[in-house]
């Protein structure tokens, strides 16, 4: 294996850990495919169990025998960058990686239709910008049986480090793409649920929602919702019954309990 020790962070190779923002890496390769950061060894092995290739390691030294040693075994011919505790941990966030870090190439994008095909249950993030909520939103699309997820290009990228680290890793499970707007897999023959509270919208309940053999659910953006284009483009728009007047749920909190309550029967 290539160990590369470093005593510094501009060391050749480190810039995509330490200098690069999230759209440089998303250009890193080229502008179809590009580079993200996956975070801790569960996570990394998700993604290679899951087909992702893996393009470098960072880590401590006492990784490289310890929780890297898997995947350092699987790939022998991936530079393997290490150093002093002291240093990587000026990266930020890098406490939280259990001091394992792997950049990992992008797959080409998927085409909507290709990920839709077959699937009775997709979700639709549209204007979420948040990153722990996309992961989280990802974390219960995976648990609850959502076979796919369509995003927003106003949305923010789901492969972001703290995305994938909030997803625990299901970024990589459930197959999703980009989408111009929700009303698009109509002609995939879903019918689409804006999840909203407005004075015409059916509880989340409805017996009709719940048996529609193929449904799209929307979420939108955290603080204004969905945009009255996209609920008025909506076959329904659907509400989550709340008590003590509460107003709204978190967009990741809605989700969930979307994605159970309109599961497929």
């Amino acid at each position: 294996m290539p160990v590369v020790p470093i005593d510094s962070l501009s060391h050749p190779g480190v810039e995509t850990y330490a200098a690069l923002t999230e759209a440089q890496l998303r250009n890193r390769l080229d502008p179809q495919r590009g580079i993200f950061i996956a975070e801790s060894p569960k996570v990394i092995n998700v993604a290679i169990q899951a087909g992702y290739r893996p393009l470098s390691l960072l880590c401590e030294q006492r990784h490289i025998l310890g929780d890297a040693s898997s995947i350092i075994e699987r790939f022998p011919e991936i530079p393997v960058y290490t150093g002093t505790r002291e240093l990587l941990a000026s990266l930020t966030g890098y406490t939280l990686t259990r001091g394992v870090l792997c950049a990992m190439q992008r797959p080409e994008p998927a085409d909507v239709a290709d990920i839709c095909r077959g699937a009775s249950r997709v979700a639709v993030i549209d204007g979420v910008v948040d990153t722990t909520n996309i992961g989280a939103i990802f974390r219960s699309a995976a648990a609850l049986g959502i076979d796919a997820v369509l995003v927003t290009r106003t949305s923010c990228d789901p492969f972001n480090r703290r995305a994938v680290r909030v997803s625990m890793g299901t970024v990589f499970l459930v197959p999703w793409t980009w989408i111009d707007k929700a009303s698009d897999l109509k002609a995939l023959g879903f019918k689409t649920v804006a999840m909203a509270l407005t004075d015409n919208s059916v509880s989340i309940d409805d017996k009709w929602l719940c048996s529609e053999p193929r449904l799209a659910i929307i979420m939108g953006t955290e603080g204004d919702g969905l945009p009255q284009s996209t609920i008025d483009e909506a076959d329904y728009t659907a509400r989550i019954p709340m008590a003590h007047n509460v107003d709204s749920l978190n967009v990741a909190a809605a989700a969930a309990v979307a994605f159970w309550q309109l599961r497929a029967e």
